[in-house]
């Protein structure tokens, strides 16, 4: 039986989001644009991937 990776929200600008998704191997930091991949980057640790995520975030509030 496979395992549901859970999925976080962490920020969404417009039509822009940021989720985590995890499971037990790490976690994958994607930023989306409805169904447009963005950034998809794997992070062995969720608070490496958090740090990058405000960085992002930040970028895309200058940009928009």
């Amino acid at each position: 039986m496979a395992t549901r990776d859970d999925e976080r929200q962490l920020w969404r600008i417009g039509a822009v989001e940021c989720v985590m998704v995890s499971c037990c191997a790490g976690a994958e930091l994607q930023v989306r644009r409805g169904e447009e991949m963005l950034v998809r980057e794997l992070y062995p640790m969720k608070s490496d991937l958090y740090e990058r995520a405000r960085e992002l975030e930040a970028d895309f509030r200058r940009v928009t």
